[in-house]
């Protein structure tokens, strides 16, 4: 079957062979697609699925070919290498809404998050109840911002903070501590070790929403 894919440098639809179709419209979300037709590379990166051809042709761009055919295919991770290299804005790839983890093990504080943050569209909330289940969920979710409790079942804040910012890849990445049961030295050994906010239970939810917005500038 013929992928169908919008060439949005000269507005018409095409498939890998050159055939023009139907015309469409329409805003795709790409943020958890992991290969890419190169027509849908050039709706990405706002050029002619040709210029895509002629990269992934010349090796500027990496990829495969689909086996017993001629069409090409792009992983995620070397569409987003390409895009940073020739300063392509990512915001097409990327989803606009900003991630939250809320980590746990209050299940009244995790359907608090999850409702809060799940009506307001400019974020994704995940949740997690303890510091194993959080470190898998950081690893695939890459989230914009973590609320944090202090004391988890396996785990503290610190060792979370520590961890966070060991790695590259969450460099960015905001962190909020919410605990109720935290002195001031150990506030301090926090935002010491990478937390970004401190926030006392039981906290005003408003508050805490806007401080969320304003780390993360949405």
């Amino acid at each position: 079957m013929v992928a169908a894919i919008w060439d949005i440098h000269w507005g018409i639809q095409f498939n890998e062979a050159g055939l023009v179709m139907a015309k469409g419209s329409g805003t795709k979300s790409w943020s958890k697609k992991q290969v890419f037709t190169t027509g849908e590379a050039a709706e990405i990166c706002k050029v002619s699925q040709q210029t895509i051809i002629r990269c992934f042709d010349n090796g500027r761009l990496h990829g495969f070919r689909v086996p017993g055919s001629r069409f090409r295919r792009i992983p995620r991770g070397e569409l987003l290498r390409f895009m940073k290299a020739n300063d392509i804005p990512i915001d097409g790839l990327e989803s606009t809404r900003k991630r939250v983890l809320v980590v746990d093990d209050d299940e009244q504080i995790l359907d608090l998050f999850l409702d809060v943050f799940g009506r307001d569209d400019r974020f994704e909330v995940k949740t997690a109840k303890t510091g194993y289940d959080a470190g898998l969920l950081t690893e695939k979710f890459k989230p914009h911002l973590i609320l944090l409790d202090y004391m988890l079942p396996d785990i503290n804040g610190n060792l979370v903070c520590e961890r966070v910012r060991a790695n590259a890849e969450l460099v960015d990445t905001r962190i909020i501590i919410v605990s109720g049961v935290v002195k001031q030295d150990e506030i301090d050994a926090l935002l010491n070790n990478g937390a970004d906010e401190f926030f006392k239970k039981p906290f005003n939810i408003d508050e805490l929403v806007k401080r969320v917005a304003e780390l993360l500038d949405v």
